[in-house]
């Protein structure tokens, strides 16, 4: 079997592969898209960090390829559903740099308040800026974390060690959590208006794409600083400009950009602002853990069969898992629906397994609904193996029943989350594969979970959905496919409307404010 590395890979997890007997590896970085097309077939395995573009063009090449391995945790640059449907495991390393991460966000943070980057520059320019270069204390400051992940956590257990007065926001993490961590939970707009620092702990999802903006900006102390060392996007460069040229903002550290590498940039011109090129991973004893992560997990799987940390294959049986195959696609599909209807953090899942299932076993079909739910919180880091143990992490308590009947279905399956409000979805299997969700609270319908769709909630009256389409179409926005639902008492509907394209903030503002629709929530599957 054959093993190729296409990106740099700390020689430790190279040397496992040159080792294992039966295993033969190639390390040809920095190959051009095409030249890595020509030679894919011949492999069996990839091995990559960032560099590398996993896309449907060089699977549809890769004959051989079995196995994608991630040394890291991101993976924005592998086409997962392309690999799941070339058959093609995806894994990546989640774990093996988070200390790393969360200390390059302590030095950023220490470098920006005691200007080292300006203090080094200009000692080798010749000059003696002392004066100029006066910096500011952290001690009893107030950071605010903003995620509580695995390196939020570390960052506010550091930070704390200094001295500093630590707050943290994250809406998908239990208050009770937080303070039991010895951390005091806030709302976002208070942690805006008591920080003195704000360091950025999340994924790069649609609710957090420019999460620091100008109306954030604006909330913030006078002086606060900004650092980011978790994705490009999060906080919006042009309104951090903006916010640091005016002086609102006394400097920011970033580690990651929009664009990577960000190449001209506006940021790049203020004295204010001090940047490292996304080196949040970049320890050799990071290098050293995934690169073994990965290797051992490759030479597991390709040897044994064995599947760790894979984000888009349960470690279950081919056979097993041809016949559990639909059920998986379905609960991950409700998992995601339920993130996407959830009020404030989940602490209880339900899940019910009505009719008949055979003698199948349902325990990767609750993985995956787990995993649905969490990728919408903390995305890269949840795969097959761990969704249900950072449900766990989360004080998430999730419990599964089964009863014999499924009303009018062959089986069904059925969710309830418990959040600030309660939520539950259903869904089964139409055919042999297709699935669809029937029920949602009160009201049954048939939707097919794909693509950009809208969740509208409207009274039950003539106009309602002439208004919502004319609303649509005056913005352009063309209506492919549309689901009715009404609710037991005959009074709402439910609508599931799938678009051409994600509707605009200011169309879903409008639509809200339509006299017979009383809330919209936009969805993405």
């Amino acid at each position: 079997m054959k093993v190729l590395v296409s990106d740099n890979l700390a020689e430790v997890g190279i040397s496992m592969f040159q080792n294992e007997e039966g295993i033969e590896v190639d390390v040809k970085t920095g190959l051009p898209a095409e030249e890595l097309k020509k030679i894919i077939g011949d492999y069996d395995a990839l091995v990559i960090r960032s560099a590398t573009k996993v896309t449907e063009d060089l699977l549809e090449a890769a004959h051989r390829l079995k196995v994608v391995g991630r040394a890291g945790i991101g993976l924005d640059n592998v086409d997962i559903a392309a690999a799941t449907k070339h058959g093609v495991v995806v894994m990546n390393t989640p774990g093996g740099n988070v200390i790393t991460t969360a200390e390059h966000a302590i030095a950023m943070m220490l470098s920006l308040s005691r200007n080292i980057p300006m203090g080094t520059s200009s000692l080798k320019s010749g000059r003696w800026d002392k004066k100029m270069l006066q910096g500011r204390e952290i001690y009893n400051k107030t950071l605010g974390v903003i995620g509580f992940g695995k390196i939020g956590s570390i960052v506010a257990d550091r930070a704390r060690g200094l001295k500093m007065q630590v707050i943290v926001h994250d809406p998908n993490v239990t208050s009770e959590k937080i303070e039991k961590a010895g951390f005091e939970s806030v709302a976002i707009e208070e942690l805006y208006q008591r920080s003195d620092y704000i360091s950025v702990h999340v994924p790069k999802m649609k609710t957090t794409q420019n999460l620091l903006n100008k109306e954030a900006f604006a909330q913030m102390k006078d002086g606060v600083m900004i650092i980011n060392c978790a994705r490009g996007g999060i906080v919006n460069e042009d309104d951090l400009f903006a916010a640091i040229d005016s002086g609102k903002v006394a400097g920011a550290a970033l580690d990651v950009f929009e664009t990577e590498p960000p190449g001209e940039c506006r940021l790049f011109e203020l004295d204010r602002l001090i940047c490292t090129p996304h080196l949040g991973a970049s320890t050799a004893e990071a290098q050293t853990n995934v690169a073994v992560q990965v290797a051992d997990q490759i030479i597991q799987y390709l040897k044994n069969g064995t599947i760790l940390n894979a984000v888009n294959v349960p470690s279950v049986t081919g056979e097993l898992l041809n016949r559990l195959g639909p059920f998986l696609s379905l609960a991950e599909k409700m998992g995601s629906l339920q993130a996407q209807l959830a009020k404030g953090p989940v602490k209880e899942v339900k899940i019910d397994f009505a009719g008949d299932f055979g003698d199948l076993d349902l325990s990767p079909v609750s993985t995956a609904l787990l995993k649905g739910l969490l990728e919408h919180v903390v995305k890269d880091d949840v795969n097959w193996i761990n969704a249900g143990v950072l449900a766990k992490e989360r004080g998430i308590t999730v419990t599964e029943s089964t009863s014999p009947e499924a009303d009018h279905f062959v089986n069904l399956i059925t969710a309830t989350v418990f959040s600030d409000e309660t939520a539950t979805v259903s869904g089964t299997i139409y055919g042999k594969s297709d699935p669809r969700i029937v029920k949602i609270n009160n009201f049954g319908l048939e939707l097919i979970p794909e693509g950009h769709l809208a969740l509208i909630y409207n009274s039950d009256k003539p106009g309602a959905i002439g208004s919502i389409g004319t609303t649509l179409g005056k913005h352009g926005v063309n209506i492919a496919r549309m689901s009715v639902g009404q609710d037991e008492d005959g009074e709402n509907n439910i609508i599931f409307m799938k678009t051409d394209t994600s509707i605009p903030a200011k169309v879903i503002e409008e639509l809200c404010g339509l006299p017979m629709v009383k809330t919209v929530t936009p969805l993405e599957f």
